[in-house]
């Protein structure tokens, strides 16, 4: 049975062969060097979308011998290869505004082609905020990825379609293969930043400073009983959050009491985030170190 994670990556293959065509369309009609690149750029969002799907369906994989921890960070590998295939796009673009700026010409006037290259800008900006919503809601760096990529695509073909008219409208050759180069300089950034995220998550970078605070929050709140804890440590692996620290009882506390305040706490970590993997590791008061997260 396919998860709506890979329902959605499957939608995004299909609505990113339609945006190409359309485009494609769009440059076929007018020879804008511009609208090949916002084109071109679409050739890269169809190989993404195949990525993220094949990521997708490959963490959904239930844990195994050989991967104890699920297979979660496949999804990272989707996203550092769409940031690579943006970076070839850009440079593929660049060569191309270069080689417009040196035979310089008024791209061929068509409403038709203006209309159809709008037509994909709008149904990128849909999509994309169905990947948001959707990438949100299942925690998916892969459909995430995917969303900040079109919806730079989106600001991109806006752009785009604004210069072209321009070019129409003036008759002044060289607006098209700047815009072109600006387009490239654009998914560039987009590239990168998106690279970035990924990069991050493979090495096991921590949760961001605000779900670290309610993480901290939560277990003082709820560690009632026990004297610190300490040792918090934390880290994404795609959808799933792992959580560990150290847990400090009085050395008195029988085992199915210092049991009874790790499920407390575990279940409010659960509650501030379903898809957390929790590892406590309790320890005797000889073992305090008075810092770390205090238990009110």
């Amino acid at each position: 049975m396919t998860t709506l994670a890979e329902r959605t990556a499957a939608g995004s293959v299909a609505v990113a062969l339609v945006v190409l065509a359309l485009k494609a369309g769009g440059w076929w009609l007018t020879g804008s060097v511009a609208l090949f690149a916002d084109a071109l750029e679409s050739v890269v969002n169809v190989a993404a979308a195949a990525a993220a799907l094949a990521a997708v369906r490959y963490s959904n994989l239930p844990a195994d011998a050989n991967h104890p921890y699920g297979h979660t960070k496949a999804e990272y590998f989707s996203a550092v290869l769409e940031g690579a295939l943006i970076v070839a796009a850009a440079a593929m673009i660049l060569r191309e505004a270069w080689d417009a700026w040196q035979h310089l010409r008024v791209p061929v006037f068509s409403l038709s082609g203006l209309v159809i290259a709008g037509l994909a800008t709008v149904l990128n900006a849909i999509w994309a905020v169905v990947l948001t919503r959707r990438g949100r809601s299942v925690r998916s760096p892969a459909l995430l990825a995917d969303a900040r990529h079109l919806w730079s695509d989106v600001v991109t073909s806006m752009g785009v379609l604004i210069g072209v008219g321009l070019v129409f409208a003036t008759g002044i050759p060289w607006f098209d293969p700047l815009l072109a180069a600006i387009t490239a300089a654009n998914i560039l950034l987009s590239g990168w930043r998106l690279m970035r995220s990924s990069v991050g998550g493979l090495m096991d970078e921590a949760v961001p400073p605000d779900l670290l605070a309610r993480i901290r929050a939560a277990v003082s709140v709820h560690a009632e009983g026990a004297l610190e804890a300490h040792d918090l440590r934390t880290r994404h692996a795609g959808r799933l959050t792992f959580i560990e620290f150290h847990l400090v009882v009085p050395g008195e506390m029988k085992v199915v009491e210092a049991h009874a305040i790790c499920d407390r706490i575990e279940a409010a970590l659960k509650a501030e985030l379903e898809t957390a993997v929790i590892t406590i590791h309790v320890e005797p008061e000889v073992k305090a170190k008075g810092q770390g997260v205090p238990v009110l």
